[in-house]
């Protein structure tokens, strides 16, 4: 290594070295000196020449131009360009002849650099190579009459065949800096305007034809193709070369670009653009893969409004498809696809997770109907991934008309009920199990991009399902459920309820389902037959149980969602029911073959048309059962036809009397009652609760060991059996006021005595009742032939007049009539 260094520097202090590097030098020196010399004579030329060149120039302008031509200043610049004649043209202007009218400067620039041809120069020619534009403003303005500054420039005039091998005047090179560009379109509400930093260009001529690579680095201040709904890439960068070629037989101009940069995403472009008179047709297809957001906010505010209120996690491949006219008012057509894998989407109502599917957007759906948000639609094909975790599969959803926006498609769906808790954002229904499919044509509505009224056409099946429905504390077990969506109505079949001991077969009705659901939830009626082989009714209440609303400070208003929707329309909505059970236990009644029309209105239970067999006899009624806090306010109409009174009684808990038990009486009874009072939740009647009137009567009756009675014999009737007392006639007129009770007639007639009552009874205190007592013994009377017979004899004799009042809680008899 040494040696050769030392060979090296041995070879440069060298006498032959030396030499030739001594005579390279002075060439170079006279390469210098001659260029100055060249710079300084075309310099000398230029000035002495100023005037006749600007006026060439000014002429070569002026052939080709309608309008006026100002420039400020001409200057030389030494050595640049080299060896080309470089003019500097200070402060200019180009207006066209309606300047005037419409004040829209088609060019202002401070600086624009001709390179002229010397040796053309030198024969009095103007032939200019490249032209540099610098720190200007270009404005291209087309008028709604049609008119545009660019008129500006003549029609080229055609080659007469004899000086067909002179050649025009062509510019090869154009290079922009500071360069701010509109194109204004008013005839078709278009608007390009960019603040072109750069743009560099070289055009290789194939006689009429060129092509050209333009390097342009450019911030896009609008790209609007319709200024009504804004511009795409606003405030983007552009940066990148195009391969650019123009035909001069189709008189188009084709662009193609590669990694082209938009912001910061990379872009491939394959467009055209016709030059024609009268076609001003255009194509540009895009092509790239790109983050969702960043796609969206390079489209115009009208879609990418829209647009931003969805998101995908991962990038998409996108191909944009735009063709339109320049000269066409409106948007230009546009078709943009999508390939969306394995990501995940985001929408206003939720998630849509592991998603993948196909989307078309197009603003031309109908083909005749115009390029529009009203003839525009997104086309989602192949859609698979889960919502909320429930997986759905959608083969093709349509969403047409983005200014009032509907989704019509199919959706199908195989899934474990359970994956439906987390869609209950207040936690009202919780299922532990079951497993639910769905096959169904759907149709809903989008108001501000949010799903509302859907509706569908189709079935769901759900087996096996359990859950526990909070508001009303009702655990349901193994139930299955078969949906029927049709145009006119729900079908709800195959229902098998199990709550406790109940057992329920249930299929249900709604018509016009679909309208009134979203509508009108309070008219939707729900028509239900259920039968119940076996059915305890203090369970069956607990359906109708509601919690106490607490109020609540007021909030702003916020979306409802589906889960709230639902909640809302069951608690909503008109339940009609045809019921019929073979067996029903309530408290201690047992009844069976049991029938009645049963409606479900705000939580409110009427009974219409009610029946059942009970304690030997039958009931019929007509009820209405509302919730009251805890507990349930009810009104009844019913009659009890010969029923055994020990076991009626019994079954509802003596209704609270306290001073005789069940066991006192035997018989059959008969009564009519009007009556309104409260349940608690547990089912029980609450004592001294109802109001109302009652009539009764007892056929085949029997008092025994009646305690009053018992009493008023020891010394009253000693020789008479008043344990064991058979009556004739035992009937009561009734009004209940809650605690106490009017007695505006008890009639007793019996093998004792017989004996009349009136006045106030009360399970509480304040009992007040005057009773009337013939001493005679009717032992006989019930063998009198008629009831005339039997009245004519009833006071004979001696008559008690006792009264039955309260004394610490215990009932006291004492002579006298009824106290005030």
């Amino acid at each position: 290594m040494k040696e050769t260094l030392y060979k090296i520097k041995a070879f440069l202090q060298s006498a032959p070295f030396k030499k030739y590097a001594k005579r390279f030098g002075f060439f170079v020196l006279g390469l210098v000196a001659l260029l100055l010399i060249v710079c300084g004579a075309l310099s000398v030329y230029f000035n002495r020449n100023k005037t006749e060149i600007i006026a060439k120039i000014n002429t070569k302008i002026n052939e080709n131009i309608n309008g006026e031509f100002h420039v400020g200043d001409f200057q030389y610049k030494f050595l640049t360009g080299f060896p080309n004649f470089t003019l500097a043209l200070k402060d200019v202007e180009l207006k066209d002849k309606q300047w005037k009218t419409h004040q829209h400067t088609l060019l202002k620039a401070k600086e624009i650099e001709a390179r002229l041809n010397v040796w053309s120069l030198i024969q009095n020619e103007i032939n200019i190579h490249k032209i540099l534009i610098n720190d200007a403003e270009i404005y291209l303005y087309k008028a709604e009459n049609g008119y545009s500054n660019s008129d500006i420039f003549k029609p080229k005039k055609k080659k007469s065949p004899e000086n067909t091998s002179d050649r025009e005047t062509t510019i090869d090179q154009v290079d922009l800096s500071k360069v701010h560009f509109i194109l204004d379109n008013r005839i078709g509400h278009k608007l390009f305007d960019f603040d072109v930093a750069s743009l560099k260009t070289k055009v290789d001529y194939d006689g009429d034809d060129w092509q050209t690579n333009v390097f342009l680095d450019t911030q896009i201040k609008s790209l609007a193709f319709n200024t009504v709904h804004g511009s795409f890439a606003k405030e983007k960068q552009l940066k990148g070369t195009f391969d650019v070629s123009y035909s001069s037989e189709k008189e188009k101009i084709d662009v193609k670009t590669e990694n082209l940069k938009i912001g910061t995403d990379a872009f491939d472009i394959v467009a055209f653009f016709n030059l024609a008179k009268g076609n001003a047709l255009f194509g540009i297809n895009i092509g790239t893969t790109i983050l969702w957001k960043n796609a969206s906010n390079l489209l115009s505010g009208n879609i990418s409004s829209k647009l931003n209120r969805f998101d995908l996690k991962k990038e998409i491949d996108v191909n944009c498809d735009i063709k339109g006219d320049f000269n066409a008012e409106g948007d230009p057509k546009i078709v943009v696809q999508a390939i969306i894998k394995n990501n995940e989407l985001s929408i206003p109502d939720g998630l849509l997770t592991d998603c993948s599917f196909k989307g078309i957007f197009t603003n031309n759906f109908k083909p005749s109907a115009g390029f529009n948000d009203a003839n525009s639609a997104v086309i989602i094909t192949h859609l698979s991934g889960n919502f909320q975790n429930i997986p759905i599969i959608v083969p093709q959803v349509t969403i047409n008309n983005l200014e009032k926006p509907i989704a019509t498609g199919l959706v199908n769906a195989d899934f474990d009920v359970t994956r439906l808790n987390e869609m209950s954002n207040d936690k009202w229904i919780q299922f532990s199990e079951g497993h639910a499919k769905a096959n169904l044509k759907f149709q809903f509505d989008i108001v501000d991009l949010y799903i509302t009224k859907p509706r569908f056409i189709g079935n769901v099946n759900v087996e096996n399902t359990s859950f526990y429905f909070i508001p009303k504390d009702i655990h349901a077990e193994k139930i299955n459920v078969q949906l029927d969506f049709t145009e006119k109505a729900l079908l709800i079949k195959k229902i098998a309820y199990k709550h406790k001991n109940n057992t329920v077969f249930m299929e249900g009705k709604i018509d016009n389902f679909l309208n009134l659901y979203y509508d009108a939830p309070e008219k939707m009626v729900v028509n239900w037959d259920i039968y119940c082989p076996n059915l305890d009714m203090k369970q069956f209440l607990s359906i109708l149980s509601s919690s106490q609303k607490k109020k609540t400070a007021s909030k702003p208003k916020k979306r409802v969602t589906m889960s709230e929707q639902l909640r809302s329309t069951i608690e909503k909505c008109i339940v009609d029911i045809n019921f019929k059970a073979d067996k029903i236990v309530y408290n201690h009644l047992t009844a069976s073959n049991t029938k009645a029309e049963i409606m479900m209105i705000d939580s409110k239970l009427i009974i219409k048309n009610g029946s059942l067999n009970t304690s030997g006899g039958s009931i019929t009624f007509n009820s209405v059962v509302s919730p009251n806090g805890k507990n349930f306010n009810f009104s009844s109409n019913a009659q009890v036809t010969r029923v055994d009174i020990s076991s009626f009684l019994k079954s509802f808990n003596n209704f609270g009397i306290t001073s005789f038990s069940p066991k006192n009486l035997k018989g059959r009874l008969s009564s009519q009652a009007n009556v309104t009072g409260f349940i608690n939740s547990q089912g029980e009647l609450i004592t001294n609760s109802m109001h109302g009137n009652l009539t009764f009567n007892v056929n085949q009756g029997a008092l025994l060991n009646f305690e009053p009675i018992v009493k008023v014999g020891k010394f009253a009737f000693p020789f008479r059996d008043v344990k064991n007392i058979t009556f004739s006639d035992l009937s009561g007129n009734f009004k209940l006021r809650g605690e106490q009770v009017d007695i505006n007639n008890l009639t007793i007639s019996s093998s004792v005595l017989n004996l009349d009552a009136e006045g106030i009874y009360s399970f509480g205190s304040g009992t007040n009742l005057a009773l009337t007592i013939p001493l005679r013994n009717s032992k006989n009377d019930a063998q009198l032939s008629s009831q005339a017979e039997r009245d004519a004899v009833r006071e004979k004799g001696i008559v008690l007049h006792l009264v039955a009042v309260d004394d610490a809680g215990k009932m006291k008899i004492k002579w006298g009539k009824k106290e005030k």
